[in-house]
């Protein structure tokens, strides 16, 4: 669908979104919209049940292009720079399952990226991080509160303060990725998992919402949006489907149909 940035559907419904700007993947303005676009027409599209994002077997995205930065004034960049964030926000925002597949460095705006997702499979060989300090500026498309919000205050301050990077198995402790695989299989294994959400009912698109949405609200208006979007499940297809095939044969056999 652009030059750097293409999507692909399986007949399973799963769809890769690829990241492809050799050598490295970063990300400068004309990938920011291209994301963005990205974003919309997976929000859209009706055949796609679950994401994967993917930045080829080498490499997920090692960061922004500093090069195109470099020479950005304040002016300019508050100008532009709000496409970034707004980008990110728009693949957080897809109300299906995302799964990023993350082979090599995830660095800067490439791991902000990977925290769009619901989910992080890491190559054993990954590299995540916020460098962004060594710069002389901060992260700005969700490193301090996606990260925070992931792995911790404390966490967060070390990774975001010292500017380091860590491994796929330290990843894996402090809770920034969720599995680890050998880089010649992560795509596979985030594949074979987006199929199993994308067969699943339309009630995950609520329990994202909810979850997503609740965690920023106090405890009682979450439970409020929960009750809602609890009640919304019955005016779907897939909650009869659900309900007649558990007493029909029981838990764990429904074909749902995504309505």
């Amino acid at each position: 669908m652009g030059e750097f940035v293409s999507v692909s559907t399986d007949e399973h419904g799963v769809a890769t979104l690829r990241l492809d700007r050799a050598p490295m993947n970063a990300l400068n303005s004309q990938v920011w919209s291209e994301l963005g676009d990205a974003a919309a027409q997976l929000t859209d599209d009706d055949a796609v049940g679950a994401v994967v994002l993917w930045g080829g077997p080498k490499i997920f995205a090692a960061g922004a292009d500093i090069k195109q930065m470099q020479g950005m004034d304040f002016q300019e960049f508050f100008a532009h720079g709000g496409a970034l964030q707004q980008a990110f926000d728009a693949l957080a925002r897809i109300p299906k399952v995302t799964i990023a597949a993350v082979n090599g460095y995830a660095l800067g705006g490439g791991c902000e990226l990977a925290l769009t997702a619901d989910f992080r499979y890491a190559a054993d060989n990954a590299k995540l991080g916020q460098p962004e300090i060594l710069l002389g500026v901060i992260p700005g498309a969700g490193g301090t509160q996606r990260l925070t919000r992931l792995v911790g205050v404390q966490r967060a301050k070390e990774l975001v303060y010292g500017g380091g990077m860590v491994d796929a198995q330290e990843a894996l402790a402090i809770g920034l990725v969720d599995r680890v695989f050998g880089p010649d299989e992560v795509y596979e294994r985030a594949v074979e998992a987006a199929r199993r959400y994308a067969a699943g009912p339309y009630a995950l698109r609520m329990a994202k919402k909810a979850i997503d949405e609740g965690r920023e609200l106090d405890l009682d208006s979450a439970l409020r949006l929960e009750t809602t979007l609890f009640t919304a499940c019955f005016a779907t297809e897939d909650r009869r489907i659900g309900m007649d095939s558990f007493v029909a044969n029981g838990p764990g056999k429904a074909a749902f149909v995504r309505r």
